[in-house]
């Protein structure tokens, strides 16, 4: 069977990366009955899992010349003197290529997610957190499972970005635990939605479609988990304690905005100018809206949890994402979790009128 490893266009890429870490496992011998947010959430984080087998028919196909029926638009170089000299095969190739990215990145973030919810249920010092993360690690592990599966369709794979694994990176090696949920609870996981989103909105493959709107059911609760603890945990820092996760915060969101659009690695990878789709890219008005939207599900969370400086106001302000912070998370959640109620119910039609049909032959 084939790897996904075998999949990179590029040799000598790892097969593991070891990341080095150190950090307290704290038992909590309190026993409380635990916070009621936090073991709502838990109970909810169990009642909603899913077989990933089970729920999705992995027996449907991607288009192999646009795998996710996304319009052309949503190609970083669409527009472009490049992308106008492409013959059909050539912007076939390069459709497939940039999409197998994009679901390469999600799937890489998926495992991170997987380890550092792990992390989290050893370190974090209250049993109900420890309660909830325990349900998110099956959360990531399914994850991991499902985007594994729909790369396998794409025929080609590509490893983890260098700023996606930088941010990765310090998110592991941070003894303290607060550090791990900022990162991924709130960064990477926020960023995720908004991505996912833009597949599960705009996308016209179903499978596609399927994949990332159950992903994002499970990943509001996750996002909504890191909110509720550090909710409770940020005013009881100090000041300056307070500052360095804002300082953490600004740097992080900056290296996401600027470098989570499609690598040089895949022009590079199809013979494109790299420097040329580079610098097309940086000036592109659908990129931008793109960088801009990947902040809607971050923004009103730092706002929530008290990180609300005036370091973290203005450069949101800068990103022009300021206005992101009157959003409702609990309404973005609740509006995920319709959408895929929505394609259950939508699939279990198609299923009764196909069987219907079928009884009637």
């Amino acid at each position: 069977m084939t790897a996904l490893r075998d999949l990179y266009p590029m040799p000598g890429i790892d097969d593991h990366w070891h990341v080095p870490q150190e950090f307290d496992a704290v038992f909590d011998w309190r026993f409380d009955e635990g916070r009621t947010t936090l073991m709502h959430l838990y109970q909810k984080g169990k009642d909603m899992q899913w077989d990933a087998m089970a729920r999705i028919d992995w027996d449907q196909e991607l288009d192999p010349e646009n795998p996710m029926e996304m319009p052309d638009e949503a190609v970083p170089i669409y527009g472009s003197d490049i992308w106008n000299k492409l013959n059909n095969k050539e912007k076939a190739e390069l459709r497939r290529h940039g999409q197998a990215w994009n679901i390469s990145q999600f799937l890489q973030g998926e495992q991170a997610a997987l380890l550092a919810a792990s992390k989290i249920v050893q370190s974090v010092p209250d049993l109900d957190s420890k309660f909830y993360a325990a349900t998110q690690v099956m959360d990531e592990a399914r994850h991991v499972e499902v985007y594994r599966n729909l790369m396998k369709k794409f025929g080609v794979a590509y490893p983890m970005t260098d700023p996606l694994q930088d941010l990765i990176n310090d998110a592991l090696r941070d003894s303290r635990w607060d550090m791990t949920y900022l990162a991924m609870q709130v960064v990477i996981e926020g960023l995720a939605l908004a991505a996912f989103g833009t597949i599960r909105d705009i996308a016209q493959n179903p499978l596609a479609r399927m994949v990332n709107a159950y992903v994002m059911e499970d990943e509001a609760r996750h996002v909504a988990f890191g909110r509720l603890s550090l909710r409770d945990y940020y005013p009881q820092l100090t000041q300056a304690e307070r500052d360095e996760r804002e300082e953490f915060l600004v740097e992080a969101c900056y290296l996401m905005r600027d470098r989570m659009t499609q690598s040089g690695v895949v022009y590079e990878t199809l013979g494109l100018p790299v420097a040329e789709c580079e610098a097309f890219t940086q000036q592109s008005e659908i990129v931008k809206l793109y960088r801009t939207l990947l902040f809607q599900r971050i923004v009103p969370i730092v706002k929530d949890i008290g990180l609300w400086g005036p370091k973290i106001r203005k450069a949101y302000e800068d990103m022009g994402v300021l206005h992101f912070a009157e959003l409702d998370p609990d309404l973005l959640q609740q509006q995920d979790e319709e959408v895929a109620r929505g394609i259950d119910a939508n699939k279990a039609r198609a299923d009764y009128i196909s069987a219907v049909a079928a009884h009637a032959e």
